[in-house]
Formats: structure tokens, sequence, C-alpha cells
């Protein structure tokens, strides 16, 4: 018998319903109750209580094919935090050199501080310190805030910073620019590591604990992040009081000048950040931006992952690929002009993919589009 891999009061709330089998992308394409997170579960069990044996081919194959989108939670009757057990099971299942070779040479590059911030600086990531301190509050009606106002008690009265994402630094520096550009106020510290986002989804539960709790010290206060998946983990390490995703932070501040295509309002979409919708609820915030410099065009797939899933079209790329086409078809027959993300993973796999397909759709982080129609000051 295992018995220590999962924590037993999560592994018990399953009910085994059926309710996550229509959200889970895996199961949507294959069919299987295996790939399925009711299924997962039901291998988890079995290595839990020692019926599978945990080398079993099996336990390996699911725990990798697993995007980990967590688009089983919010259909949950039972409040299964599954996301939370596949990262349980992949410190199981991905230990020492089990651990994917891709994923553990990613893991190391993130946690030299030295290399990321050189990578920032070569390609010109936004730094600086805080210009003009005028944070805004939540438009009226808009999700609950994440994080106190900055210089509140709950802020510890530091003012807020942006963090610069590791794959962002090196990738796409253009978007902490554009970020800085929307948010003045806005401290930028060049000094600051990784996340740890990228170790708790590859196994290292500990070590991503260990470098969201350095990342909080190095930046005190309010942290503002224009990545959905860092804001979930740091979220998750941090607690909600302390982490904005960019467009909540943004929200209820006056529209830039309309985006126009050709002589007409442009028509844009919006690919939801799998973590940032479904592990801290923020969706609504992104879209209201978009409506006010643009006509949206809501996709019915919009809130289902494109394949990126952190390391996952690395690891699996096949797999990512075939669920990306299949919304690359949908985001063409839209009729968009662009579509936007608010994450660097699903920018970086959009893009991909719609150059591979020569296609005239562009792929933009929302920072990069609300600093092209912002107003002059």
């Amino acid at each position: 018998m295992t018995g220590d891999v999962f924590d037993p009061e999560q592994l018990s709330r399953c009910i085994s319903c059926g309710f996550c089998l229509p959200a889970c992308p895996t199961y949507a394409m294959t069919g299987d109750e295996a790939s399925s997170p009711r299924g997962r579960i039901t291998l988890m069990r079995a290595l839990q209580d020692g019926t599978l044996p945990p080398d079993d081919g099996t336990l390996a194959e699911q725990a990798s094919f697993c995007l980990g989108c967590r688009a089983c939670e919010p259909v949950c009757p039972a409040g299964v935090e599954y996301g939370s057990l596949l990262e349980q099971w992949r410190v199981h299942q991905w230990r020492g050199w089990r651990r994917p070779l891709v994923a553990r040479a990613l893991m190391l590059f993130v946690e030299q501080r030295w290399l990321l911030r050189l990578s920032g600086l070569v390609r010109r990531a936004a730094r600086g310190r805080a210009a003009t301190p005028t944070p805004t509050a939540p438009a009226s009606g808009a999700a609950p805030a994440l994080v106190a106002a900055p210089g509140s008690a709950a802020a510890g009265g530091a003012g807020a910073q942006l963090m610069l994402g590791c794959v962002e630094r090196g990738l796409y520096p253009a978007v902490s620019r554009a970020a800085h550009a929307l948010a003045p106020e806005l401290a930028v510290p060049t000094v600051q590591g990784c996340c740890g986002a990228l170790h708790a989804h590859n196994g290292d539960l500990a070590g991503g604990e260990r470098l969201a709790e350095r990342l909080g010290a190095d930046l005190p206060g309010p942290i503002v992040t224009t990545s959905g998946g860092c804001a979930a983990h740091l979220a998750s390490v941090l607690g909600r009081d302390r982490v904005r995703e960019l467009s909540t932070w943004l929200a209820g501040r006056p529209a830039g000048a309309e985006l126009r295509v050709g002589g007409r309002r442009a028509r844009v979409t919006l690919q939801d950040s799998c973590h940032l919708r479904n592990g801290l609820g923020v969706f609504a915030e992104p879209r209201a931006l978009l409506r006010q410099v643009a006509d949206y065009v809501e996709l019915p797939s919009a809130a289902t992952c494109c394949g990126a899933a952190g390391t996952y079209s690395l690891l699996r790329p096949k797999d990512s690929r075939r669920i990306l086409d299949a919304k690359l078809d949908e985001i063409e027959a839209g009729g968009v002009d662009l579509v936007v993300a608010v994450n660097p993973g699903c920018l970086r796999q959009l893009r991909t993919g719609l150059r591979r397909r020569r296609s005239a759709v562009r792929a933009v982080h929302l920072a990069e589009l609300l600093a092209r129609v912002e107003s002059p000051s």
C-alpha cells in the first residue's frame, strides 16, 4: 500500500458523477475514461491504496497526458481540487530522474536568477522605479479584487510592483514594456527570480513554493503580473491578497483610442489562460477592456485549453498540436483580426500555430494591444 502520495481529504471528494468529462480536452480527444478527470482520480486512488504498482504504465502515461488546465474544477459539484491532486501525482511519478529531461532543463534555467536578469537586460524588458502612484479601483460590477489597495494594511504600505516573467522576459520583452506604459505607477525591479509555477507543475511542489516565497520577498506588497499561470501559482502560495493579473489592475481605467483595421473597428477575440480562469475565476476583466477598444467576438472554445499548458507543448508536441489545430480552425472561421492572450505560453502557442498556417490573424498579448491604443495622457 502506497498511502502517502495524495492528500486523503482531497482525494475523497470526487463522487464520480461525470460532470467533468465534457470539460476535459483529453477526454474529448480520445473518449477514453482513463483520460478524463474522473478516470485519472480512479487511477490516483488505485495508486494510493496499492491496487496499482507505482511503476504501472497507465499511471505514467495519464500523469503526463493530462494538460493540467483545471477546466474540470469550475464544473465539479463536489469541489474537487484536481489541479492540486495532479501536482501531487507528478511529485510521485516524476521524482528524481523520472522527470522529463526538457522539464528538468527548463527548471534549472529559471533557477539561475542572473540568467533571467541578463535575458531581460539584453532583450530590453521593462525596468525602472514607480513613476506616478495612481492606483485605480476596479470598475463597478467587476469581479472581487484579488489584492488590497496599495498603501492599505493588507499591502503593508508597499507600492505595487510588476513581475517580469521568466519566459516573457526573454521571448516577449515588449509585453512588460507595454504593461509598464499602461501602469507607470508600478515599480519594475530587475532583481527578481522565477515564481515557481514551472516547478509546481512539473513535479517539484516544494521548489515551486520556495521560489514563490522568494519572489514575494523580492517584490514586497502587491504583485502585478502579465502571466495568468504565474498569477494562479503565486496566489496559491502568497495568498490572493498579494497578487493581481494585469487586466484586474487596469479594470475601470478610461478606454484608449479605438483600434481600427482597414478603416473599420477591429474584430478581436480572447484566448483565456486556463489557470487564470479556472484557478482564480478571472475572465470578465480582459473581455471588458477589449470591448472598450474593439468589436469583441467570443469564440465557443475561448475558455478551453490551447494546448500550451506550461511545458506540455514541449513534452507532448503531437497532442498539443491536435488540441491547437481545432482552436485555430475556430479562430480563422470567426473572421477576427487579432486573437489576444493573457499568458506568454498561450501567446507562443497561438503565434506558432498561426504562422505555420500563414494565417492573416495575428496573436498579441493584452498589454501590447492596449498600449497600442492608449490615449495620450
